[in-house]
C-alpha cells in the first residue's frame, strides 16, 4: 500500500559558494530538512547555508563515500534525497519526487542526471542519460563504491522505479576546471588501485587505454555531436586515464 513519508536531503560540501545556493533553493518545498556536512570550507558556503533553513555540520573530510553516509546517519528521517552541491533538481523532477512523497511505492527511485560543461548542456559523450539512484530508503541501502566514483548501492531483493525530469549537474565553470578535478581524482584512483594491488602496464594501461577511452567518448558515445566541448571532454577523458595509470606506476 502506497504511503506519504517525510525527506531528508543531505548535501556535502568543501567551498561551494558558487552552487549551493541553487542546489538549496532547488529543494524547497520538496525536502523536509535540509542537511549540509562541510569539510571546514574558506569561503562563502557557510555563510549561504546559514541564511537558508539548513542544519550546517563541519566534519572532517575521508572520502566521498565516507563523508556521504556520515550526511546520511546526520538526516532526522529515513528518506534519503542525497545531492552534491553542483547539482539541482529540474522543475519536472520536483513534480515527480513530490509524487513519489505522498505515494511511495517502492525502496529507491533513479533519475537522468544531465550535465552542463561550460555553459553547454551535453547529451552524449557517454554522460547521457546518466542514470543515478539518489532517492532511497537508507534502511534499504546506503553509499558504497570505490572513491571517488561513489554510488548508493542497495539491499538484496528491493524494488527501484525511475522519475521523469532531469537531476541539473553544473560540473565545470572553466576547462580549467576540468583539468583541475582530474589532476584531483586521478590521484585519489591511483592511491585506491595502488592499496589493492594493482599495477600499471606501460603498453595496455598507459598507451592504449587513453586512445580508447577517447575514441569509445568520440566516435562511439557520439560525442561528435556535442561539438567543440564534445571534443574537449572525450579529449579529458583520455587524459584522466592516463594521469591515473602513470601515477600508479609512480607509486609502484
Amino acid at each position: 500500500m502506497s504511503k506519504s513519508i517525510k525527506i531528508s536531503a543531505v548535501i556535502i560540501t568543501f567551498n561551494e559558494e558558487k552552487n549551493i545556493g541553487r542546489c538549496l533553493d532547488s529543494l524547497g518545498g520538496v525536502a523536509d530538512e535540509l542537511v549540509v556536512v562541510d569539510s571546514f570550507s574558506t569561503d562563502k558556503t557557510e555563510e549561504i547555508c546559514n541564511d537558508k533553513v539548513v542544519r550546517f555540520i563541519r566534519n572532517p573530510f575521508e572520502g566521498h563515500v565516507e563523508q556521504k553516509n556520515h550526511a546520511v546517519s546526520l538526516a532526522k528521517h529515513d528518506h534519503i534525497l542525497s545531492l552534491d552541491a553542483d547539482e539541482a533538481l529540474s522543475e519536472e523532477l520536483r513534480k515527480s519526487i513530490l509524487s513519489a512523497k505522498g505515494n511511495w511505492d517502492y525502496d529507491g527511485y533513479f533519475f537522468n542526471r544531465l550535465t552542463n560543461y561550460c555553459g553547454k548542456w551535453i547529451r552524449y559523450c557517454g554522460w547521457y542519460p546518466d542514470k543515478k539512484l539518489r532517492l532511497w530508503d537508507r534502511r534499504k541501502g546506503g553509499w558504497g563504491g570505490v572513491n571517488p566514483h561513489d554510488k548508493v548501492i542497495m539491499n538484496k531483493n528491493i524494488s527501484t522505479s525511475h522519475l521523469k525530469g532531469d537531476l541539473l549537474h553544473y560540473s565545470y565553470h572553466t576547462i580549467r576546471d576540468h583539468v583541475s578535478q582530474m589532476n584531483k581524482f586521478s590521484d585519489i584512483a591511483a592511491r585506491v588501485a595502488y592499496e589493492k594491488g594493482r599495477r600499471s602496464n606501460l603498453i595496455i594501461d598507459i598507451l592504449l587505454n587513453p586512445v580508447l577511452t577517447f575514441m569509445k567518448k568520440y566516435f562511439i558515445k557520439l560525442g561528435i555531436l556535442d561539438g567543440y566541448y564534445g571534443f574537449i571532454i572525450s579529449i579529458n577523458s583520455a587524459f584522466g586515464k592516463f594521469l591515473k595509470y602513470i601515477k600508479l606506476r609512480e607509486l609502484n
